[in-house]
């Protein structure tokens, strides 16, 4: 079975094992979280559910791995000829979060 969540204002797809990289939520490492805004889930015997805008009663449940800090990219600005230049780096904040149950 396949689901389409939102979460973070993004929207995934997800199947039952499946890890997946979220912005930086609030739970601990180890601990369950549920997502209640399931827009579409798709059946092995390939049946349809689409939500307006999202699915009455499914609900994907996953467990968070761990929270880190993503690989360091550079923000470079300059402007040419006249003397301007600003270096700085940003590590964006992850959960990693592995998929338990689709349930619909």
């Amino acid at each position: 079975m396949t689901a389409i969540i939102e979460a973070c204002g993004k929207q995934y797809r997800v199947s039952e094992g499946d890890t997946i990289y979220l912005e930086k939520l609030s739970q601990e490492d180890g601990s369950s979280v549920t997502f209640d805004k399931v827009l579409a889930v798709i059946k092995d015997d390939g049946s349809i559910s689409i939500g307006k805008p999202a699915v009455e009663g499914a609900s994907v449940t996953g467990t968070v791995i761990k929270s880190g800090k993503s690989k360091k990219i550079i923000v470079y600005k300059m402007h040419a000829k006249k003397n301007y230049r600003r270096k700085q780096g940003h590590r964006q904040p992850y959960t990693k979060v592995q998929i338990e149950s689709i349930s619909a």
